[in-house]
């Protein structure tokens, strides 16, 4: 199952994506917070992993560079708000440089009216050994980047999905 939903209100732009993966709540939550796995699915299916750093802890903060198939490098980074194990995590994301401080998305290309910081929340709910993943972005704006945040959510989390497979996989020594 995967669903997404955009909600474009004044003043309210969000984007929610439902996705059920065959894997138990807590391989999924680990693949959110293990920089390791993380660097196997985060970005857009063209992007490749450089650096993921992950201070998981209320308050720490994560750094993710990807490099684009041009070359460019693409830096972001936030701060973890609300760390629930194998239930929720909270935090914010923002266009940042190589060493963690945020810049604006013009950097990247993107319009000037993007937010130097938006929320993301993510629930794990598991029922038989499935995981439901919901994940909310709020606060982008109304424009073609809302849709480029979409699409690149759905391609980051069809890449979960392969890693999620691969490592029960593993486990189950399929």
């Amino acid at each position: 199952m995967a669903e997404t939903s955009i909600i474009t209100e004044p003043g309210k732009q969000e984007i929610i994506t439902t996705r059920e993966f065959d894997a138990p709540r807590d391989l999924v939550f680990r693949a959110w917070t293990d920089p390791e796995l993380i660097a196997r699915w985060w970005g857009p299916a063209s992007f490749t992993a450089l650096v993921f750093r992950v201070d998981l802890r209320e308050g720490g903060r994560y750094l993710f560079g990807m490099r684009l198939p041009d070359g460019r490098d693409f830096w972001s980074t936030g701060v973890y708000r609300e760390i629930v194990a194998g239930e929720r995590l909270v935090f914010t994301d923002s266009f940042a440089d190589a060493e963690g401080n945020v810049v604006p998305a013009s950097t990247y290309g993107m319009s000037g009216d993007w937010p130097r910081e938006v929320l993301v929340t993510v629930t794990f709910e598991e029922h038989g050994g499935e995981t439901t993943v919901t994940l909310r972005m709020a606060g982008i704006p109304a424009s073609e980047t809302l849709d480029a945040a979409e699409a690149g959510w759905n391609e980051s989390l069809d890449k979960l999905g392969v890693v999620l497979k691969e490592l029960s996989m593993r486990k189950t020594g399929a």
